[in-house]
């Protein structure tokens, strides 16, 4: 209910008229200090407004008396940056990408600058600690490298991509591996035969007369990319089917969904600025973070 203002004795409040339940609302003013607090801030609002950028417009916003940018402040800062590693970004790209490690100075600034880059452009496809995603994108901690693990090969794969077609190079990483069922160019009791002949390749529990027969269809199909030890080829991107390393999986089923439709990974250029999005110091910087994570080794 509501009711005009009731009047209280001297030292008590007057009340709004407003009442619930019997328990009366007063008409207690905000404190001076609050208020005047209060007006402060709207005083300092509207003069921020006119000094800073602040009231967007169709093209942009009012640039404000001062003229101030916090993103030319970062531009500024950028330049400066860059100017200041000018000179160990120039030997970086002047060394042998085999040296590089055993420069000290050199080396602690491509790890520390590598390893931004990698979170930056890779971490999204090959997670933040380099694991991978199984059946997506490879992990880059083992020795099993589909295209080799050289830094050398490591800094061509980050310069160009995987199946890029944007590439200058040609022919570059482009191999991918036959949909033999989607295309009929096998059957699929042939296909089954090639899965367990590749089971019995990686030491897995296999159909033997399947893997016999899979051992002709092997070696008439796939020896010309994947060898006729199985071993692979990583110039074309053929990986080593006889370890225990798989990206898109090693069970039986797996095998038949390969075999079947083929796979063909695809992996961005990230060298070549401006067309790419890291200039080469950082290409080489993060060629040898990656070089450095662990694998690589057996591809020496």
């Amino acid at each position: 209910m509501s009711k005009q203002p009731i009047s209280k004795k001297k030292d008590q409040v007057e009340t709004t008229g407003h009442s619930w339940d019997g328990i009366e609302e007063l008409n207690n003013p905000m404190p001076r200090w609050w208020l005047w607090t209060f007006y402060a801030c709207v005083v300092w609002a509207l003069a921020y407004t006119v000094a800073y950028p602040a009231w967007p417009l169709i093209n942009g916003a009012t640039a404000g008396l001062l003229g101030k940018s916090t993103r030319a402040d970062v531009a500024a800062e950028i330049v400066r940056f860059e100017e200041a590693n000018a000179g160990i970004k120039q030997r970086l790209v002047e060394a042998e990408l085999t040296e590089i490690s055993a420069d000290p100075e050199l080396n602690s600034y491509a790890q520390n600058a590598g390893a931004a880059v990698f979170r930056t452009w890779c971490a999204q496809c090959h997670g933040a600690g380099a694991q991978g995603a199984e059946s997506k994108y490879p992990s880059l901690l083992d020795d099993s490298w589909l295209w080799g693990g050289t830094i050398e090969d490591i800094h061509t794969t980050i310069s160009v991509g995987i199946r890029n077609e944007e590439t200058d190079e040609d022919f570059v990483r482009q191999g991918q591996m036959t949909a033999f069922g989607r295309d009929e160019l096998l059957s699929e009791e042939e296909i089954r035969q090639a899965v367990a002949f590749v089971q019995k390749l990686s030491g897995q529990e296999h159909d033997a007369a399947l893997a016999e027969a899979g051992a002709v269809v092997f070696e008439d199909n796939c020896s010309s990319c994947h060898m006729e030890d199985g071993t692979g080829e990583q110039t074309l991107g053929a990986p080593n089917l006889t370890d225990a390393i798989w990206l898109y999986g090693g069970d039986a089923e797996s095998l038949y969904e390969t075999l079947w439709n083929g796979r063909a990974g695809n992996m961005p250029a990230r060298g070549g600025a401006p067309e790419g999005v890291v200039d080469e110091a950082m290409v080489r910087a993060v060629a040898t973070y990656v070089h450095s994570l662990g694998g690589g080794v057996a591809s020496e």
